[in-house]
């Protein structure tokens, strides 16, 4: 077991990871990239890992930055990560967000567990990575829900997900008073289909969705 010391793909931003657990990936950086972060806002980050988007938040100049997850050793890294990043006004919180009453939040960000509950893990997944990518406490309809709660009127809610379950998605957010305003897909330059979306939804929006110019992923 060990950590490393690595830096969300286009930013200066670097951080420490636990070998062990969900660590950045692409779909981090392109989260990263997708969210609009205004001066002031207030920004909730569910299912918060090792804190890589609330740093990122951070450069916008939030009024308020909080980050919850239910993994202990997740929050612990967060908080470590605040403090050396030199950013003191973050609250990390441990908690099933399930259960937990949400704060009153401008901004909710999420990169949350892609596959079914009922999907099977591979057998050398450890604890904290099925829990990192399988619905076992973050349901979809639980994230709507809570992200519903959460936002004041008009408040933005920005998640990246798997573009297979685009429909589901989009009938959810609806369902908590959550309209999508804009769909990115993701491109892998060898595969034919979108692998993964970036979704931008309004609370008490308008039904307008604009579909954005996709993005192609390279490899070297």
């Amino acid at each position: 077991m060990g950590y490393t010391y690595d830096f969300i793909n286009g930013t200066d931003i670097y951080l420490y990871q636990d070998e062990e657990m969900f660590r950045m990936n692409s779909d981090t950086a392109l989260l990263a990239n997708f969210m609009k972060i205004k001066r002031n806002d207030r920004v909730l980050d569910i299912g918060t890992n090792n804190g890589a988007l609330l740093a990122v938040a951070n450069s916008f100049a939030p009024s308020c930055l909080i980050g919850i997850d239910i993994q202990e050793k997740a929050v612990a890294l967060a908080r470590y990560n605040m403090e050396q990043l030199n950013i003191p006004h973050a609250q990390i919180l441990l908690g099933d967000v399930k259960d937990m009453k949400m704060p009153k939040v401008d901004v909710v960000i999420c990169n949350p567990p892609y596959f079914p509950d009922h999907t099977t893990s591979a057998k050398n997944e450890t604890e904290a990575l099925r829990i990192a990518r399988h619905e076992i406490y973050l349901s979809l309809d639980t994230l709507a829900k809570k992200a519903g709660e959460a936002l004041d009127e008009k408040g933005r809610f920005y998640l990246v997900h798997r573009s297979d379950r685009l429909i589901d998605i989009v009938t959810t957010l609806r369902t908590y008073r959550l309209e999508t305003r804009s769909i990115q897909f993701v491109y892998d330059e060898n595969k034919k289909e979108a692998i993964s979306v970036l979704i931008e939804a309004i609370k008490d929006g308008k039904p307008n969705c604009h579909i954005l110019k996709p993005i192609y992923k390279t490899r070297s």
